[in-house]
């Protein structure tokens, strides 16, 4: 992956610091970042989401450091930052059915751990701090596609977490001066992406059930559409928001997606071709506090970031399904107890 840079200057001389990185998208980002020659590359992990296996292949790098702790803990996060030119936030607790079952947990995590995070790369003068945030932040707005300006009552704990994060975002760079840039992802899949647990995705789901012939779940009658955007382009995203030099594009939220629009049906045959198999999906009831349509403009990214997304949902799909494929022993490997110790 990544057979060619997102960037146009050298990384030898920028340190960052990965919150959650080794999580999914984090440790995408630490390939990259390692791949490319970043000066240093400190992961700040506490093992709840992301496990010790996605990030094996990077410890004998020296210019890769692995710093285990937790974002809600203020002296950590000022430990983090140190010494670190961009931080790129991606810890989190993800998932909105989480967000329903433990609002409490996820307020602490992604918003307490969120000011936490600002408060230390304010303190430490970083230079650039780039943070994920999320499509669920639409909330009930009907209006596609999604416009950056545009939004609407959030409709879970989970949404509400990731729209504070906005506003605290926009807050500490009028109030501090801090150049701090938000992705609104929309629904980023691919390698490392974990199936396992009660609030994994449903494209690993789809692709963990498909390679064992067993028919996936889809909540609802499927018709729900979203705009899959392949790990990729969220990798890009980040760099791109991590190294801009254009005034205009600091201090802003972009959507991060692909601009296109695939149904949960249309996606589950699109794998199904993949795995050459003969199964239907079961259906089951609608998931509380899920959006049925979702659908980015990505023009702002597009123009001010550069953001150009190169892979589409068919080839990001097959992609997906060709390294699940040939990782079942590295997906199944740890468990998160394991990953905790």
């Amino acid at each position: 992956m990544y057979d060619f840079p997102y960037h146009d200057k050298p990384l030898s001389n920028t340190s960052f610091l990965v919150t959650g990185g080794a999580g999914f998208i984090g440790s995408n980002l630490v390939e990259y970042l390692l791949k490319y020659k970043a000066g240093k590359v400190r992961v700040l992990d506490n093992f709840s989401n992301g496990y010790r296996k996605n990030i094996e292949q990077f410890l004998d790098n020296p210019a890769f450091e692995l710093m285990e702790g937790d974002i809600r803990d203020p002296q950590t996060c000022m430990e983090a930052c140190a010494g670190m030119d961009v931080v790129l936030h991606q810890a989190a607790l993800g998932s909105v059915p989480r967000s329903i079952n433990d609002p409490i947990t996820s307020n602490d995590v992604n918003v307490g751990g969120f000011v936490n995070m600002l408060t230390a790369a304010k303190e430490n003068n970083i230079k650039r701090f780039v943070y994920a945030a999320s499509s669920s932040t639409y909330g009930d707005s009907k209006e596609l596609p999604k416009v950056e300006d545009r939004i609407g009552k959030p409709l879970s704990p989970y949404a509400v977490t990731k729209y504070a994060n906005e506003l605290y975002a926009d807050v500490f760079g009028k109030t501090y001066g801090m150049e701090i840039i938000g992705l609104r992802y929309f629904n980023i899949f691919g390698p490392r992406q974990d199936p396992n647990g009660a609030y994994a995705a449903v494209i690993p789901l789809f692709i963990d059930a498909l390679i064992h012939n067993r028919s996936p779940k889809i909540n609802g009658d499927g018709g729900q559409t979203r705009d899959f955007t392949f790990i990729e382009n969220c990798v890009q995203a980040n760099i791109k928001a991590a190294l801009v030099d254009n005034a205009e594009a600091v201090n802003q939220v972009y959507n991060i997606a692909v601009g296109d629009r695939t149904s949960l049906l249309e996606m589950f045959h699109i794998l199904k071709k993949a795995a050459a198999v003969d199964v239907e999906p079961v259906h089951g009831p609608d998931r509380a506090g899920d959006i049925r349509d979702s659908l980015a403009d990505i023009s702002k990214a597009k123009g001010l970031l550069q953001y150009e997304p190169k892979v589409r949902i068919e080839e990001g799909l097959q992609r997906t399904f060709d390294w699940f494929k040939e990782n079942q022993e590295f997906i199944y490997r740890d468990t998160k107890a394991a990953a905790a110790h």
